[in-house]
């Protein structure tokens, strides 16, 4: 299991304005490839991210690494039962990034 409190400082900042500041955990400069995580992987990942309660959601519909890369906007979105805001953020902020790193990674 990866420790991703360690590869951020902060997963979450509070603003002024109530909003909420989501960063992706980063190794080495990149994001990490969840090609080869399995579920808990993909649950401590969403929790060191600031998603805590959503991330019982990945564990309860089984997401490993593999599922989460195949996984669509719909599917973050009404697949996983979790209120839209944090699905949205989710999505763009995290699996849309994490999807796209591991193509990257793929093709060199």
């Amino acid at each position: 299991m990866k420790n991703y409190c360690n590869v951020t400082e902060s997963s979450m900042e509070d603003k002024a304005n109530g909003s909420v500041d989501t960063k992706s955990p980063v190794e080495n400069g990149q994001l990490p490839d969840p090609s080869n995580w399995g579920v808990a992987d993909v649950v401590n990942y969403f929790k060191a991210t600031g998603f805590e309660e959503q991330a019982t959601a990945f564990q309860d519909q089984e997401i490993d690494g593999k599922s989460l890369l195949l996984m669509t906007r719909n599917d973050v979105l009404t697949g996983l039962s979790i209120k839209l805001g944090p699905a949205l953020k989710i999505y763009e902020y995290h699996v849309k990034p994490l999807q796209t790193q591991h193509l990257k990674s793929n093709e060199s």
